[in-house]
């Protein structure tokens, strides 16, 4: 199979008055709307996140123009705002859940805004999305020691098959941030595929542990938007996003070998 470039889009929040902590990776119904009508005109036909994985695994078909729809936390404004687009087009989605972060018995009260019931994740399942994990609280794994980052996994995916009667077999990194601790640990975990962020196409030769996705934003217009599907200046768009990236990754790395040194005096 040739290395199709797929557009593995990366939406959080779908709201109108999103909160401070939201707002910039929150995009306006209206605006959904409109770039959802979009991929139906392009003739983009979204699959999920396993339905890819899959695919590649197995050298299985796909369409000729696939597409992820992705949601990541667990925003009620995916329930309220985006199912019912993506009930008009018939579009598969894959919903990420932070499970600490959904209401109900397992809360830790850590959601950045309204996040979902599981009533609501349940009635998404129903509608076709995909359940993926996305962690129980929503940390940066690779700053975890083993012993937390198994805790995180495993929580997480306990609650999604007891909430769902399923076992999530795809992940999203919370910031999208891994490593190969981190993604060997999520393989053992039992998920079969996992998504980073990386701001390009996913490609097969990334491995199902590293598929990189494209942000859209509440600053992203219709005509950005088209140019991302497309994989058009993909690198320009995201580039100042980039020279953070690695600015902050060598703070990290700091910030671990300390910890370690920390813990070797111990």
């Amino acid at each position: 199979m040739s290395d199709l470039a797929v557009p593995i889009l990366m939406y959080h929040s779908v709201a109108t008055a999103p909160n401070e902590a939201t707002r910039a990776l929150s995009v306006a119904p209206e605006a959904f709307t409109e770039q959802m009508a979009l991929l139906g005109d392009l003739g983009f036909t979204p699959v999920t996140t396993a339905d890819l994985a899959r695919s590649w695994r197995e050298d299985g078909p796909l369409p000729e123009r696939p597409v992820l729809i992705t949601f990541d936390d667990g925003y009620e404004g995916v329930h309220r705002h985006a199912l019912p687009v993506l009930a008009k087009h018939g579009f598969a989605s894959t919903l990420f859940v932070s499970t600490g972060w959904i209401r109900g018995a397992h809360d830790t009260g850590g959601g950045l805004d309204t996040m979902l019931h599981w009533d609501q994740v349940r009635d998404l399942a129903g509608a076709g999305a995909e359940i993926g994990g996305h962690s129980h609280t929503h940390p940066q794994l690779d700053q975890l020691d083993d012993d937390a980052l198994r805790f995180e996994l495993r929580r997480c995916t306990e609650i999604v098959a007891d909430e769902l009667g399923t076992r999530p077999v795809s992940f999203a990194y919370p910031y999208g941030y891994s490593s190969r601790r981190v993604r060997r640990t999520v393989r053992e975990a039992g998920y079969r595929q996992s998504l980073a962020v990386g701001n390009a196409l996913a490609r097969r030769r990334q491995g199902p542990y590293a598929l990189q996705r494209v942000t859209v934003r509440r600053s992203t217009g219709v005509e950005e938007f088209e140019r991302l599907v497309q994989g058009r200046a993909i690198a320009r768009n995201f580039a100042r996003d980039r020279v953070l990236t690695q600015g902050y990754a060598v703070v990290r790395r700091a910030r671990q070998v300390r910890r370690k040194a920390m813990r070797s005096r111990v």
